[in-house]
């Protein structure tokens, strides 16, 4: 897979599927709440390759690596900051295995690094670019496809994250925000202002990740699809969580009304759909069932 495909399916008329959740998947594995996915890169390779499979297998036309929380400055917060080139190199090594000889994309993802940037936090702009653009370096040789950079909320942290990835790779950039508070992100970021700030940074697509329910989520989408002329990336969570009498917590939609869903997002506007927490492989497959029918 290369760089000119990827480009070259997004600009066909066919809509891409991604996969679904990573971190509410691997809770249900056995991954202890609180501990990081990127632990079980190093303890448990076969897990993760395990979901890749499974996503894999559900349709998925784009798979992320497990490299959410990879940053440099995220893996000190779990003492694993020795182990971040293996556990980003690992986890790409493990999808490229999965994905060997099937038409399957790789997306190096990178997640927020969970502090805040001056003046509200103790990060500087010289401490996420540098973060940002050693994951990044480190993915792109690595062997993704493209890189996401995902879950933001702070335009200040999302453009100096753009910026890096221009500075030491080539790949194409998906940059997705979660509109956490409805139509805005945590920091108050509405729609319209995080599509005119990344769309003056050379990105190949524009996305929404995570956030709240699924109507919150399509609002956003429909907002956003006015707005700008690039594909959209478009991974929901499978609805609000909420927790059961063993402490286990549920999300509310089912694979079935995910799959019913999908295609009003494509009418919506979104280019690429998947799922984000609590989406399951189930999910995924009857996302791409119905995907399958619309680009038929």
């Amino acid at each position: 897979m290369n760089t000119l495909n990827i480009i070259s399916r997004l600009e066909s008329p066919e809509v891409l599927v991604c996969d679904g959740a990573t971190g509410t998947n691997l809770q249900k594995r056995g991954l202890e709440k609180g501990d990081p996915a990127e632990k079980w890169v190093l303890e448990k390779p076969e897990n993760i390759k395990q979901l890749y499979q499974d996503f894999a297998d559900a349709g998925s036309d784009i798979i992320l690596s497990c490299t959410f929380g990879a940053s440099k400055i995220r893996l000190e917060q779990h003492s694993l900051s020795d182990s971040f080139n293996i556990i980003n190199q690992t986890a790409v090594a493990l999808a490229k295995e999965v994905t060997s000889n099937k038409e399957i994309f790789i997306a190096g993802s990178m997640g927020p690094l969970g502090q805040l940037m001056q003046p509200l936090g103790l990060l500087s702009e010289e401490d996420v670019f540098t973060a940002y653009a050693q994951q990044a370096e480190l993915l792109s040789n690595a062997g993704v496809d493209f890189l996401l950079i995902e879950t933001q909320f702070d335009l200040n942290e999302a453009n100096t994250a753009i910026k890096a990835c221009h500075s030491v790779s080539s790949l194409p950039i998906v940059c997705s925000f979660s509109f956490d508070r409805g139509t805005r992100t945590m920091m108050g970021v509405k729609p319209h202002q995080f599509v005119d700030s990344v769309e003056e940074l050379d990105i190949q697509v524009i996305g929404i990740n995570c956030g709240r329910s699924l109507k919150e989520n399509v609002e956003v989408l429909n907002t956003i699809s006015h707005l700008t002329n690039k594909p959209i990336w478009f991974k929901p969570n499978a609805g609000l969580p909420s927790v059961d009498s063993k402490g286990n917590t549920i999300y509310s939609v089912s694979p079935e009304e995910m799959g019913k869903a999908a295609k009003g997002w494509v009418n919506s506007g979104a280019k690429i759909v998947g799922g984000c927490c609590g989406s399951t492989p189930q999910h995924v497959k009857c996302i791409s069932d119905a995907i399958r029918n619309i680009n038929k």
